[in-house]
């Protein structure tokens, strides 16, 4: 077996891999790669359902989280970097086993939602491309999934992967197509019309969840575990890249969408929000079908090598996946295990759009827990040799607090409607 090494969401190539010699510019084409291949189909979908449902009145949300996805990649590598440990791990260790097992329930059942929803959208958009039934590629994508983490070489696989997720930039170009005036597009992003209904919590919740997912925090701290510390500071420029395209593709893809004017999120389909990149024609499903492949099949590895990381680190199991699979047997069943279960569940009839919408509300809620920890770990000096910065508390303590309100009204609003 190869060792890997996942790269993690904004995460190129190893640092030794750099050429120290290359201009800056051809340094951060590898972050825009990253930036559109952290765009999974759940982000993808969910903006889409968003920009559908509520025009431009979401799209705050999506500013917002730029300085804060900053202060997360930052924190949580740092946290993996300097303890040496995963984020359930160091729950565990700091809190008890019975604290870190339960974080580590509401991340697996995230990160379950987010992998059949995401496997099911790659073989809807084969299903788009072809015409034959989503049924005859859900075995086939599953096992290129499982292959990929046990025998395969994700990295080189990655390139090409990362090279045709650039197609979700095709949601820059429908945006200016779609947008009749910038002043009203302005407006609609400073004064948005927001109104107190489950529906606008829930999409707040949901878009904020689809670029801040769980899964990003555990990779984060545990792939970075062990890493010398020239490679762990690495890619700092293309980190920032990668954010800023994920950020703007999501967005672009809130505008492209808001002319499908959606009354009810969850009736939303696949091919429906194909019609996101109508502009192009009869290539627009093809081009939005491409884009889903490339960014589900970057995706997925890494959300099932997060739930299984947090299960081993909660358990206190050995795991890794530079480690080979006879001394992290369990760790290895895990991911079989996992990808025999989504592909089963999927041969149901599952809304992928319906099930990705959801599991992103869900990630918006237990972001909270997460966060509140990170804050905790990362500014004990018992654990870690640097605290965060102000800007970083700042960012981390408001978006713990703002998604905390946002949940309770939420909640409050779906049980007294």
């Amino acid at each position: 077996m190869s060792a890997l090494r996942l790269r993690s969401p904004g995460q190129s190539l190893p640092a030794g891999d750099d050429n120290p010699k290359l201009p800056r510019a051809f340094k951060i084409i590898p972050g825009i790669i990253a930036g559109a291949a952290d765009l999974d189909p759940a982000a993808v979908l969910t903006a889409t359902v968003a920009g559908a449902s509520f025009g431009y009145s979401l799209i705050w949300v999506v500013v917002l989280c730029v300085p804060v996805l900053f202060s997360v990649l930052s924190v949580s590598s740092r946290l993996g970097h300097q303890t040496r440990k995963g984020l359930v791990e160091l729950i565990r260790i700091h809190h008890g086993k019975k604290v870190a097992i339960a974080i580590a329930i509401l991340i697996i059942i995230v990160n379950l939602a987010m992998i059949i929803g995401d496997l099911v959208a790659v073989a809807d958009a084969f299903s788009v491309i072809t015409v034959f039934p989503r049924s005859y590629f859900l075995a086939i994508i599953g096992f290129s999934v499982w292959y990929l983490l046990i025998l395969g070489n994700y990295q080189k696989t990655t390139k090409t992967l990362g090279t045709l997720t650039l197609i979700l930039i095709g949601y820059v170009v429908a945006a200016f197509h779609v947008t009749e005036s910038f002043t009203e597009l302005g407006k609609g992003i400073i004064w948005p019309r927001a109104h107190m209904s489950t529906a606008y919590m829930m999409g707040i919740i949901a878009v904020f969840g689809s670029l801040l997912t769980p899964n990003v925090v555990v990779w984060q701290t545990s792939s970075k575990r062990g890493l010398p510390e020239g490679l762990a500071q690495a890619h700092v420029t293309e980190s920032h890249a990668g954010t800023f395209v994920a950020c703007l593709v999501s967005i672009s893809a809130m505008i492209a969408a808001s002319h499908l004017h959606v009354a009810d999120p969850s009736s939303m389909t696949t091919r429906m929000a194909s019609e996101a990149l109508g502009i192009f024609g009869a290539a627009g499903p093809v081009l939005f079908s491409a884009g889903i492949i490339g960014s589900g099949l970057i995706a997925l590895p890494i959300l099932i090598a997060s739930l299984c990381f947090s299960i081993s680190e909660a358990l206190g199991w050995k795991s890794g996946l530079a480690v080979v699979p006879w001394e992290a047997r369990l760790f290895y069943v895990m991911i079989s295990v996992v990808v025999f279960l989504a592909v089963f569940i999927d041969f149901f009839n599952v809304n992928t759009v319906k099930v990705l919408y959801w599991s992103q509300v869900m990630a918006g809620i237990v972001l909270v827990p997460i966060f509140a920890y990170i804050l905790i770990l990362s500014n004990n000096l018992r654990v870690m040799r640097t605290a965060n910065s102000r800007f970083e508390n700042l960012c981390l303590s408001v978006a713990a607090l703002g998604m905390l309100i946002s949940n309770i009204l939420f909640f409050w609003s779906e049980i007294f409607r």
